[in-house]
């Protein structure tokens, strides 16, 4: 989970940053309101000014504890106008989750924040932490929250009943969940794309190093499946043969110089998208000249052939790693 400290995110025209100590009071005024307090199931009604110094303390340890990640949300003069952000629970047959919720002041209702700064928040999440999904609850009564969801990409999964505070009782909700696949699914399907589909050919490599770890890269924020861990490489140009794509995807990716003496042909993976198909020759490579340095803004790690099967990876690259753990 990346540093609370170096965490800023955009969501023009608003801006999120993790919460403040000096927060509490604009928090304090904008949440002590009924009409938002009635919706959040954890906040009693008034809401007591400490609480607000608590709160935010609290969403700090979370960070420290990989428990969580707030934001306050700001406009354009830094003036905090909610709160956004997740807290992490691990559930049964389904791994990591996070739990997504949010909250807008009055004064700024109607103005979209909501939908803006939780589409950020959720794109941000499963590129940077370890989540299998993203879950929502919203009162039965609360249809904004409800629409928000929807239109970000949350399909409701069921209802429940949880216990609102400030209400004094419990009270009907409705679950929502979000997949990574939801996430990036274009809002409308092309009928063209699932008519003639194109053949995308990518080579990537093994790199092995001298204690028989193997290198991962995990995709940035900003493209597709981002948040999940590959093997290095890239896609084929027209003119180019995979062994010259690889030599040319390593040194622009990790400042890597390998030759083609260097990659000895292993096996090779074809997948079929919901958009494209996918051909992926897999070489290895145990020699190189430099040291993998991330400059696509990828986080990387050498992995124990064991431990492969513990990172999440593109459904293209799950293949290669029953062949490489018995390889190696």
């Amino acid at each position: 989970m990346p540093d609370i400290a170096s965490l800023m995110l955009e969501a023009p025209p608003y801006r999120l940053r993790p919460l403040l100590p000096d927060d509490a009071t604009a928090l304090h005024r904008l949440v002590n309101d009924w009409e938002v307090v009635r919706m959040l199931s954890r906040l009693p009604f008034p809401y007591p000014r400490d609480l607000a110094d608590e709160w935010i303390a609290s969403t700090l340890s979370l960070h420290r504890a990989k428990e969580g990640c707030h934001f306050a949300i700001l406009d354009d003069q830094d003036r905090l106008m909610g709160c956004v952000g997740l807290r992490i629970e691990t559930l049964p047959n389904i791994g990591r989750v996070g739990i997504l919720g949010y909250w807008v002041g009055r004064p700024y209702w109607g103005q979209g924040v909501a939908s803006l700064t939780a589409a950020r928040v959720a794109r941000w999440a499963f590129a940077n932490l370890d989540i299998t999904r993203l879950r929502a609850t919203v009162a039965e009564d609360n249809i904004a929250s409800a629409r928000v969801l929807g239109h970000i990409g949350f399909t409701q999964i069921g209802t429940d009943k949880q216990m609102f505070v400030a209400r004094g009782t419990e009270y009907p909700v409705q679950v929502f969940e979000m997949t990574r696949s939801q996430l990036e699914a274009p809002a409308e399907p092309d009928p063209a794309a699932s008519a003639v589909r194109r053949l995308v050919l990518v080579s990537a490599a093994a790199l092995i190093n001298n204690d028989g770890d193997i290198l991962l890269a995990r995709r940035p924020e900003g493209k597709s499946m981002a948040g999940l861990w590959e093997f290095p490489g890239g896609k084929v140009e027209p003119g180019e043969t995979p062994e010259a794509a690889l030599v040319r995807e390593l040194e622009e990716e990790l400042g890597l110089d390998v030759s083609r003496a260097c990659l000895a042909p292993f096996t090779f993976a074809s997948h079929a998208y919901s958009t494209f198909n996918l051909l992926m020759p897999l070489y290895l490579c145990r020699r190189w000249s430099g040291i993998p340095t991330p400059r696509e803004g990828q986080t990387l790690a050498w992995v124990s052939p064991k431990d492969l099967h513990t990172y999440a990876m593109p459904e293209a690259d799950l293949p290669f790693v029953p062949l490489l753990q018995e390889l190696l």
